[in-house]
C-alpha cells in the first residue's frame, strides 16, 4: 500500500528507531498490511496493533506511549486515517498528559538535527590552538553550575564510564580451552563419545567474578544537586554488572535497586524518586547507617563487598552510634570508600562533629563534584590502584 499512510507509518518508526527501539522495515511492512486492513474500530486498537509490532521489550513501552501520543496527536493523523477506513469514527477526547519517562528523547527523534554551520573565515590558527574541547569542558565543570543542556551531555558522558576489571576467583570451577588442571568427568565424557579409542583432555579453570558494589547516595536537600547526578552513575554501572545494590537515604533508608535496574535512565529516576518519599528533606546518616547494618549487611555485602558512601557527613542529630554504625560497615565490607561533593572546595577541613566522626573508619575520601572526579573514582576501583592518601591526616590538619 503506498500513499500518506505509508508515508506516515515510515516516518512514525523512523522516530521510533531515533528513540532508541529496534524497528526494522520488516515491522514497518507488518504495521501498514494492519492498517490497510481496516478491522480496526477506534485509537486504541491503532496503538495496541502498532504496540505489538513494534515494541519487543518490556522497558520499550514507556518510549513508544509518548512517541504514539506526541505523534498522533500533534498531526492528527489517527482522527484522519479511522475516517477513511471506516464512515463512523467514535471520538475520544485526549487529556493532558504529564511528561513521563523517555519523553525528551522522543521529542528529540521527532525534531530534526540542526544544521551543522561551517566555521568562519576569519579564525586564525593560534585560534584553533587555543579551543578547548566541550567534551574537556564539561568534565572539569562542577555538577551544581551545569545547566540543563550540559547535564544531559554530562549524562551521555557518564554512560561511557567503564569500571576497571576487578574479577576475584572463587572457589568453583569452569569449563576452559587449555590450563594446567584437567577436568576428568569432561574428558571421560569425551573419550565414550569416541568409543573409548582416544582421549580428548578438557580442561576447567577457576570461575572469577565481580565483588558487590554498594552504593549509599545521601537525598538530603544539601545533596539534591550531586544526588541525582550520582544516580544516573549508578544505572550505568548496573547495566555493566549484576551485582550492584544500591540504596538512597535522607531521614529513613530506601532501597531502589530495582528501580534502578529499569532500562531507560528517565524511568529509572523517576521510580527510585516514587520509592523514596523523604527526597530533599532531612538528614539522619547515624539511623539510615543502623537500618543498612541491621537488615541488608548479611545480604548484600558477602564476598568482598566494596561500598560508596554519598554524603557530605552534615549530620544533625549527632551521637555516639554514628562512630559505632561506621565502624561496623567498615568491618563488614572489603573496602570503604567516602565520596563527598565538599572536598571541591580547596579550604575544606574536618571541623564538622559528623566528618571527624566518620573519617577514622573509612579508607579512601575522595571528592564527587564533576566527571573528572567520577573517571577517578573508576581507576580507585581497581584493585592495582594504590591509595596515595590516609583519610585520618584530615584529621590532623583541623587539629
Amino acid at each position: 500500500m503506498t500513499g500518506k499512510l505509508a508515508e506516515n507509518v515510515a516516518y512514525f518508526a523512523r522516530a521510533l528507531r531515533g528513540a532508541g527501539l529496534r524497528v526494522g522495515p520488516g515491522a514497518v511492512v507488518e504495521a501498514v498490511e494492519a492498517l490497510a486492513d481496516g478491522a480496526l474500530g477506534g485509537r486504541d486498537d491503532v496503538y495496541w496493533a502498532l504496540h505489538a509490532i513494534f515494541v519487543k521489550k518490556h522497558e520499550d513501552s514507556a518510549v513508544y506511549d509518548q512517541a504514539f501520543r506526541l505523534f498522533w496527536r500533534r498531526r492528527g493523523l489517527i482522527e484522519k486515517l479511522m475516517a477513511q477506513m471506516s464512515p463512523v469514527t467514535p471520538r475520544v477526547d485526549s487529556e493532558p498528559q504529564k511528561p513521563e519517562a523517555g519523553a525528551l528523547r522522543v521529542a528529540e527523534a521527532f525534531t530534526p538535527p540542526p544544521r551543522e554551520e561551517e566555521p568562519p573565515v576569519e579564525l586564525t590558527e593560534l585560534t584553533a590552538r587555543l579551543t578547548v574541547s566541550e567534551r574537556e569542558t564539561l568534565k572539569s565543570r562542577d555538577f551544581a553550575q551545569m545547566s540543563a543542556a550540559e547535564i544531559a551531555k554530562a549524562r551521555q558522558l557518564i554512560a561511557e564510564l567503564r569500571l576497571p576489571n576487578d574479577a576475584v576467583p572463587t572457589r568453583r570451577f569452569q569449563a576452559a580451552h587449555a590450563g594446567a588442571r584437567i577436568d576428568p568427568r569432561r574428558t571421560f565424557r569425551r573419550s565414550l563419545r569416541g568409543g573409548g579409542a582416544s582421549i580428548d583432555l578438557a580442561f576447567r579453570e577457576r570461575a572469577e567474578v565481580h565483588p558487590p558494589l554498594v552504593a549509599l547516595v545521601d537525598i538530603s536537600g544539601s545533596m539534591a544537586e550531586y544526588s541525582r547526578i550520582f544516580l544516573h552513575f549508578l544505572h550505568a554501572v548496573t547495566e555493566q554488572r549484576r551485582r550492584v545494590h544500591s540504596f538512597v537515604f535522607g531521614t529513613r533508608l530506601t532501597n531502589v535497586t530495582r528501580s534502578l535496574r529499569a532500562r531507560d535512565p528517565d524511568e529509572a529516576l523517576a521510580l527510585a524518586g516514587k520509592a523514596a518519599p523523604d527526597w530533599e528533606g532531612g538528614t539522619r546518616i547515624a539511623s539510615a547507617l543502623h537500618a543498612f547494618n541491621r537488615v541488608w549487611s548479611r545480604r548484600v555485602l558477602s564476598g568482598g563487598a566494596v561500598v560508596l558512601l554519598f554524603t557530605d557527613g552534615l549530620e544533625r542529630h549527632l551521637g555516639p552510634d554514628l562512630s559505632f554504625e561506621m565502624d561496623r560497615l567498615h568491618r563488614s565490607c572489603r573496602q570503604l570508600t567516602w565520596l563527598n561533593p565538599l572536598l571541591r572546595y580547596d579550604a575544606f577541613e574536618a571541623r564538622a562533629s559528623g566528618i571527624r566522626a566518620m573519617l577514622p573508619h573509612v579508607d579512601q575520601f575522595r571528592p564527587i563534584h564533576n566527571l573528572a572526579a567520577m573517571a577517578d573514582l573508576c581507576r580507585a576501583l581497581s584493585p592495582d590502584a594504590r591509595q596515595i592518601t590516609d583519610p585520618r591526616q584530615w584529621l590532623k590538619k583541623a587539629g
